[in-house]
């Protein structure tokens, strides 16, 4: 583990995912013993995966959040748009980040279309995905910690970078809780999939 721009990152690419995130809970145990207390600007990262994509309506938003989440260690996969075309169509771009989220190919997804509900509701239509459209920290987080979201939907033309970041970190930043009630719950959820 280093720290790198005030973000905790694993780079030992060959230890297994179960055995970094328990070598991050212990460093993050033992910081908490001796008495460092991490800020909302500190981030565990255990080689992350991202996908991200939009259309003409989030290009601007995209470029900028792939910058700045390569700059934050993580590994980010770009689904597009790779242009600024005002005749693309979000669909194009979404179902595929929500078809590799669904197979596992990556572990989180951001879609941004002008307002996000577009992307939200074709992210949606892919089994195993979770897709939220998301306009504050609290519900970034919380999505992801009670109701296991993994896709966040942004909208291009209705936030602004700062606050996308914010809402990114937020999401990024938590981890599904797992509570025997969330899992009742979401088993409802996944039910209705088959």
């Amino acid at each position: 583990m280093r720290v790198v721009d005030g973000v905790l990152a694993d780079r030992d690419e060959k230890m297994p995912d179960k055995d970094k995130a328990q070598s991050s809970s212990v460093i993050i145990g033992m910081a908490r013993i001796i008495g460092l207390n991490f800020t909302a600007n500190l981030q565990l990262i255990a080689m992350h995966k991202i996908g991200i994509c939009t259309d003409h309506g989030g290009f601007d938003m995209k470029t900028s959040l792939k910058s700045w989440l390569e700059g934050q260690g993580y590994e980010v996969v770009d689904y597009g748009a790779y242009e600024m075309d005002p005749k693309d169509d979000f669909p194009d771009f979404v179902i595929p980040l929500a078809r590799a989220q669904s197979a596992g190919e990556i572990d989180r997804g951001i879609c941004i279309c002008g307002s996000g509900v577009g992307a939200c509701i074709a992210a949606n239509k892919v089994r195993n995905v979770r897709a939220c459209m998301v306009m504050d920290t609290y519900s970034a987080a919380q999505g992801v910690e009670h109701d296991d979201m993994n896709v966040i939907c942004l909208g291009g033309r209705i936030i602004g970078i700062a606050l996308a970041q914010e809402l990114v970190k937020a999401f990024l930043g938590a981890e599904y809780a797992g509570l025997e009630r969330q899992r009742r719950r979401m088993g409802k959820v996944a039910a209705l999939e088959k």
